[in-house]
């Protein structure tokens, strides 16, 4: 029997490279080996009170850019978090047991009391609740995140085993992180620090246009060049390096490194090589997302086989937990 893996993206921007070789490149593997649930999470995404037509259409972007990248409705089930009526009750469930005291001990959660007071949710206090009604909803065995988000698969554990002690029923598995380790590539941004991210501005976009591409690139930053032979690079340039590692023929990243290391290298040709291989990878994926996302009829049937088979799964697990909290019909 597949184990379970189950894993969500808030519609709040675009894909990116960084997204695409990091998680999803491994998503797509996985569909055949796993029972895989991937989903649009647009409930969560409500804590940021999002307009409603951003919030549609970014919903529609998301979709389009999944199946873009190769997930595939047919091996997966790829939905949208809204459309599965399920959850929300499990969430309402799963909080009658969860204690103000650890949901405000959260990182997360003080973080974004620290990040925006002005707007301090129930749903940011509960957030790590839905996340666990998400995860075991389809009793998921494994949960693919970065260290940053393990203490909510931790959580979604300690929800999952509270549940199961309360009515003496070993009935949710206790969901485990799952880490790509080195099958992930961790993609640096254009601005030379950090990693590729939407919330910095530093992404190149799986949906980016060619022109879009290269004027992001050539304003990446990089320092005056070499003066020494076989210099250290400073992280910024080292950042285009590593992209051009990612993207390029091992030739053309050699033929610049060669140029740094004997300081006749132009920062402008190799920005520009870099952006006409990023162009090359991501112009197949962009060719279909424009495609995707002009085809509503295309995406409707896509979603609403997602919520069919998601449904299934979620409405057997709502039978069995009412039955075992005890409501039953009179």
């Amino acid at each position: 029997m597949k184990k379970t893996v189950l894993s969500g993206i808030r519609p709040t921007g675009n894909l990116h490279l960084g997204n695409y070789f990091g998680a999803l490149r491994n998503f797509v593997k996985m569909q055949d080996e796993f029972n895989c649930f991937f989903f649009i999470a647009d409930w969560h995404s409500l804590t940021t009170h999002p307009n409603p037509a951003d919030l549609h259409g970014n919903v529609k972007q998301v979709l389009a850019e999944y199946l873009a990248a190769g997930l595939d409705p047919e091996k997966c089930t790829l939905y949208i978090q809204s459309d599965i009526p399920e959850i929300p009750e499990l969430y309402l469930l799963l909080n009658m047991n969860a204690y103000i005291g650890e949901l405000e001990r959260t990182v997360t959660f003080k973080d974004k009391v620290r990040k925006q007071p002005d707007n301090v949710n129930a749903g940011l206090l509960t957030y790590p609740v839905l996340q666990a009604a998400d995860i075991i909803i389809h009793k998921a065995h494994l949960v693919p995140v970065g260290k940053d988000q393990e203490q909510h698969v931790e959580m979604s554990r300690k929800f999952a085993r509270r549940f199961n002690q309360i009515y003496k029923e070993e009935y949710f598995p206790l969901p485990k992180p799952f880490n790509f380790d080195a099958d992930l590539i961790k993609v640096p941004g254009l601005d030379g620090s950090g990693k590729m991210g939407k919330s910095e501005g530093n992404a190149i976009n799986l949906a980016d246009s060619p022109e879009v591409i290269r004027k992001k690139v050539m304003k990446a930053v990089t320092d005056s060049g070499p003066t020494v032979p076989n210099q250290q690079k400073p992280d910024s340039v080292q950042n285009l390096f590593t992209i051009m590692e990612i993207v390029s023929s091992k030739d053309t990243h050699d033929f610049f490194d060669q140029q740094y290391n004997n300081c006749s290298i132009r920062y402008g040709d190799m920005k520009k090589q870099i952006a006409e291989d990023i162009i090359t990878f991501t112009s197949p994926i962009r060719e279909k997302i424009e495609e995707y996302a002009a085809n509503d009829a295309f995406l409707k049937k896509a979603a609403d086989l997602g919520r069919q088979k998601a449904r299934e799964s979620a409405s057997k697990t709502i039978s069995d937990v009412r039955k075992l909290i005890g409501f039953r019909s009179l």
